[in-house]
């Protein structure tokens, strides 16, 4: 069994005395593992560092085994991550959320958003791309939200609240009675993300898909979100 594809570092394990065990996401393959022999080497301990991306080719005699990974470095960030503390907060932000996709389990679109958010880390942008993130996990899952209408009217216009129950929008004019039981629905979800969303509006948008990665994810699997998440939220 071969096969060869872009992929982005989200951690490695000691293996042995000179080897590691690999963890990637990959287009077509999802989260992956494999072995790289040497890997704890002078030259692959930067490659291997999380939030880089790298060409990989893994080889197993069958397909269920857990097979050894050839890497060569396509871009390095880890000069990057030293110098920006909210950046390396995010990359350990994405890995935890990539974490909660099943092995091998492929999800192309997750990836190129992936592959987005780790080219933005420092931009303005990136705090509401996580958010855009989150949402697609969300989706991913099967636990997507519905922004686009009325939970209660079918109108498309005036969106401000989520119900907690449906993960449905809600109206102005409907969600006015039920107000202090509805999550707020920041504007920036309702168009694109051209610019980049207010502080308030992030946290408010990160609220509202953590408390449904909370609720739907995390809590029936016994896990609580990652630290990092938290972390980068303090550096806003």
């Amino acid at each position: 069994m071969e096969w060869s594809e872009r992929a982005l570092v989200l951690g490695v394990k000691k293996h042995g005395e000179t080897s590691v065990i690999l963890e990637v996401m990959t287009r077509g393959h999802g989260r992956h593992v494999g072995v790289v022999r040497s890997g704890r080497s002078k030259t692959m301990q930067p490659v291997l560092q999380a939030g880089n991306e790298v060409a990989v080719t893994w080889r197993a005699r069958l397909e269920e085994h857990i097979g050894a990974f050839a890497v060569e470095p396509l871009t390095l960030r880890t000069h990057l991550l030293l110098g920006d503390v909210r950046a390396l907060h995010g990359v350990n932000w994405l890995g935890g959320l990539l974490r909660l996709l099943p092995e091998r389990d492929p999800h192309p679109n997750l990836f190129e958003m992936a592959s987005a958010l780790l080219v933005h880390l420092g931009d303005p942008l990136a705090p509401s791309l996580f958010v855009r993130f989150e949402l697609a996990l969300l989706a991913e899952l099967g636990f997507g939200l519905d922004l686009e209408t009325c939970a209660a009217t079918g109108a498309t216009a005036d969106l401000i609240y989520v119900s907690p129950k449906s993960g449905r929008a809600v109206c102005r004019e409907a969600g006015a009675p039920w107000a202090t039981k509805l999550l707020p629905l920041p504007g920036f979800l309702r168009g694109g993300v051209e610019a980049p969303a207010s502080v308030e509006d992030v946290r408010a948008a990160l609220r509202l898909t953590g408390f449904f990665l909370d609720r739907d994810v995390f809590a029936p699997r016994g896990l609580t979100p990652p630290d990092s998440r938290a972390a980068y939220l303090a550096t806003l």
